[in-house]
């Protein structure tokens, strides 16, 4: 059984799809959600969940002090899970579900100005979508937005495309979580001064 770690939703149970998802586990999402924590990532963030599966990255989020979350999932049981488990945290305003394939998603200009993205593809998503939506959520990002890509261990690094800045990666287990800042122009926030 899946649960949110911390927060003002801690130990609330979540709905997990019967199958054609991974879920995030619970000691790589405190590790993960430690380190944002960390980086002062989380208070107000506006958060993209794409390849959302149960929504516990985008609700784990919410529930350590982003301001809102949209989960985004192709699959209809993923996205029936994502709503049951929004709606569960009795703050359904603080949350945008959709069904959508994640490069039209991305593709599909200014759904969004997120600070923080979590893209949690199944491991065998091909490498050539993810440029795609890589390259599509540029309209959809602020300047400096910080993107969290988990992929397996024995997955190459992805290929990151022009404005995106690799921070750093961890390894937790069999996942892999690669930290990533859009950075248009190549400037990050803290060149800025």
């Amino acid at each position: 059984m899946t649960r949110i770690v911390a927060g003002n939703f801690r130990g609330r149970k979540l709905s997990v799809p019967a199958s054609g998802t991974r879920p995030t586990s619970e000691r790589v999402r405190e590790a993960l959600f430690s380190r944002l924590e960390t980086w002062d990532e989380l208070q107000d963030a506006k958060v993209l969940d794409l390849f959302a599966g149960s929504g516990a990255l985008g609700i784990e989020a919410v529930s350590r002090g982003a301001a809102q979350a949209t989960l985004v999932d192709f699959g209809a049981a993923a996205v029936t899970c994502c709503k049951a488990n929004v709606a569960a945290t009795g703050k359904p305003a603080q949350f945008q579900v959709l069904r959508a394939d994640a490069v039209k998603f991305a593709n599909n200009p200014g759904m969004g100005n997120y600070t923080l993205v979590f893209l949690d593809p199944p491991y065998d998503f091909p490498a050539k979508q993810m440029i795609q939506v890589l390259e599509g959520l540029r309209s959809h990002l602020v300047d400096n937005a910080l993107l969290v890509v988990e992929t397996s261990t024995r997955t190459a690094e992805p290929t990151w495309p022009a404005d995106y800045v690799l921070e750093s990666s961890r390894d937790w287990g069999e996942t892999r979580a690669w930290f990533v800042t859009y950075a248009p122009n190549g400037l990050l926030e803290d060149e800025e001064e």
